[in-house]
């Protein structure tokens, strides 16, 4: 099942397999490791603030708006 990556929990891991945005979007989160096809674990969510994760080896912290535009496939 695809969903945001908002809606999972500190500790659940999925793969990238969507980013519904504009090419800056895009490039941005490119830039930052997240594309498509990447595993992801999600470290912990804020209710007001960000939700950090973690690709590879580093750690993001993407904005619940940006965060509700990245789709994944839970593991």
């Amino acid at each position: 099942m695809i969903v945001p990556l908002l809606s999972l929990a500190p500790g659940e891991r999925a793969i990238v397999v969507d980013l519904r945005g504009g090419p800056n979007f895009r490039s941005r989160l490119y830039a930052m490791g997240l594309a498509p096809g990447a595993v992801v674990q999600v470290v912990s969510v804020y209710p007001r603030g960000p939700v950090i994760i973690q690709v590879g080896g580093t750690r993001l912290a993407l904005g619940r708006g940006m965060a509700a535009r990245v789709l994944v496939r839970r593991l």
